[in-house]
């Protein structure tokens, strides 16, 4: 059988990264695929918005599995669930949701190290536990699976890189498979995350990051490049924008509507095919 945990594993190459493009639902994963991504992941933001939440610990274990499941079913493509914090304290508990991630189809997943709803970070020894836990949970599946393990305490202000990089050196001994520190100061920052690690890092492409082009990412040896929630609110912000010229009485915005054609086109594309 094909293993997509392995061929998600594959496109993991340090200097050589690849782009990871969050969906929100099935017709952003589908088209997406067509344009040409290789991977794609959920985004616990765009998910929160698509049911009037806002994101952090307002959605379920259960409703994240299965929207994972139903961007899964719509692609061809390997798909990593952002996870947030694996939906509980407990290593215990983040190791089931990794088997459970397993079952529904996803080639990996990421774990972050934030209590939520509060946005505190956990302790530095219980962090790091709950990633051992996944990890064993991972390396116990009958099929390969990324393991993506988050330090997120800088995004969050709750401490400074020094502690991010302890963090993810210590979740590289513990059997993360990849790491990933959102929201570095800046570019120097990020230079030293990525060559603190000898496993792939992830890069979120978002905010001053933005103006890095993937050349600039590869020499810093990222391995892969991920739009969070971006893509999302890249699409929200469209609508808001018109919507709010629309009230006011200017309704030019809405001829700048993609055809309704080219939407179809890409959602009806099939995989393998190379005219997207």
């Amino acid at each position: 059988m094909h293993d997509i945990g392995a061929e998600f594993r594959e496109l993991h190459r340090p200097g050589g990264p690849f782009v990871l493009a969050n969906a929100w639902d099935q017709g952003s994963a589908k088209m997406l695929e067509a344009l040409g991504v290789k991977a794609l992941a959920t985004t616990s933001a765009g998910h929160a918005f698509t049911q009037g939440r806002v994101d952090g610990g307002t959605l379920t274990r259960d409703e994240a599995l299965s929207h994972a499941q139903d961007l899964v079913s719509a692609v061809s493509v390997p798909v990593s669930g952002d996870f947030e914090n694996g939906f509980g304290e407990a290593p215990d508990y983040v190791a089931e949701t990794v088997r459970l991630a397993a079952e529904v189809g996803l080639a990996g997943c990421s774990i972050e190290d934030t209590a939520l709803p509060d946005f505190n970070s956990y302790g530095f020894d219980l962090s790091v536990e709950r990633i051992r836990a996944a990890a064993s949970a991972a390396r116990a599946l009958n099929r390969d699976f990324v393991l993506v393990a988050r330090a997120d305490g800088v995004m969050l202000n709750s401490y400074d890189c020094d502690e991010a990089i302890r963090r993810i050196e210590a979740y590289q001994a513990v059997g993360a498979d990849c790491v990933y520190v959102p929201g570095p100061p800046d570019i120097a920052a990020l230079q030293r995350i990525i060559a603190s690690v000898s496993v792939p890092v992830n890069v979120l492409i978002a905010g001053q990051f933005s103006t890095l082009t993937h050349r600039d990412c590869a020499e810093m040896g990222a391995a892969r490049l991920s739009t969070g929630g971006s893509l999302a609110r890249v699409a929200y912000g469209a609508a808001i924008g018109v919507a709010g010229e629309m009230l006011a009485g200017d309704f030019r915005g809405l001829g700048r509507a993609v055809a309704e054609d080219e939407i179809n086109r890409l959602l009806t594309h099939k995989a393998g095919e190379t005219d997207a």
